[in-house]
């Protein structure tokens, strides 16, 4: 016992492990994501519906969206942007690797009679031969990779992209990571039985990690027959830092906000958002 009360609360090194796809492929978690997404009064899996709104309309006009505009929105879950970027005509693909959320965003496609091409997969390993003049990544995606991830991401969209176009993301700042604790909690059933249908007791351990800027909250689930631990590691950038990244990667950034709505950067803000043209 002692031994494993160990391991739940040792803290590894920086993004050591990679379990994404336990939390979003899971028949139970990943009907729980989807049900947050869906949720347009909470920003869980996805942000609320009046923000999406808004920032659909910013994106639209600063990037002039139109009918022969080629979107690709990595991470596109279950299509809550995609969906209204189609309804302007434009062409979308949507990749994600929840296999729950691309069934409801292709059901509710076809429900909407929106032509849009969704991709069940892992977007770092997405190939294709189409050319795009946009590709977003919403929701501070980028910031649950690893440097490594991120230099392959950043390779993927700078192929994918037509000369001169952009890419909009959004991350977590340093304000952000200065609010953030070390902290240990155990509970029955951690967060309202998020994790499974049946009893379990849940270990959440939140480990800071000041040099690199970087946040993991561990969780171990144990249940009867098996103990499970999943990753969620956070990047959290200055925006110098973001700019080196896309740099090196081709590209060079065109413009910061403080959101993927385009309000006027702010340093203070919990997150930034950023476009970032192709070189």
């Amino acid at each position: 016992m002692f031994g494993e009360l160990e391991r739940i609360n040792e803290r590894p090194e920086p993004f050591q492990f990679y379990t994404a796809s336990d939390l979003w492929t899971d028949e139970h978690t990943s009907a729980q994501m989807l049900s947050c997404h869906l949720n347009d009064d909470i920003d869980l899996s996805s942000r609320n519906a009046r923000f999406i709104n808004q920032s659909v309309e910013w994106i639209l006009s600063r990037f002039n969206i139109g009918k022969d505009s080629n979107i690709a929105d990595f991470g596109c879950g279950p299509g809550l942007y995609a969906m209204r970027l189609a309804k302007h005509q434009a062409n979308v693909t949507g990749i994600d690797f929840s296999t729950r959320s691309i069934e409801y965003a292709k059901k509710a496609a076809v429900s909407e009679q929106l032509n849009i091409n969704y991709v069940t997969e892992n977007y770092l390993d997405f190939k294709t031969e189409n050319r795009f003049d946009l590709v977003l990544m919403i929701m501070c995606d980028f910031c649950a990779l690893s440097l490594t991830q991120r230099k392959v991401i950043l390779s993927k969209f700078h192929n994918i992209l037509k000369p001169g176009g952009s890419v909009l993301l959004d991350v977590y700042s340093l304000a952000a990571f200065d609010e953030r604790e070390e902290a240990t909690t155990y509970e029955l059933n951690l967060l309202n039985g998020f994790w499974s249908p049946n009893k379990y007791y849940g270990f959440l351990n939140t480990f800071k990690y000041d040099e690199e800027k970087i946040v993991l909250d561990k969780y171990t689930i144990v249940e009867p027959d098996r103990i499970r631990t999943v990753y969620n590691w956070l990047q959290y950038f200055a925006p110098e830092d973001l700019e080196r990244e896309f740099f090196e990667s081709g590209f060079f950034v065109e413009g910061l906000h403080s959101d993927v709505a385009g309000i006027p950067y702010d340093r203070k803000s919990s997150e930034f958002a950023v476009i970032a043209k192709r070189a």
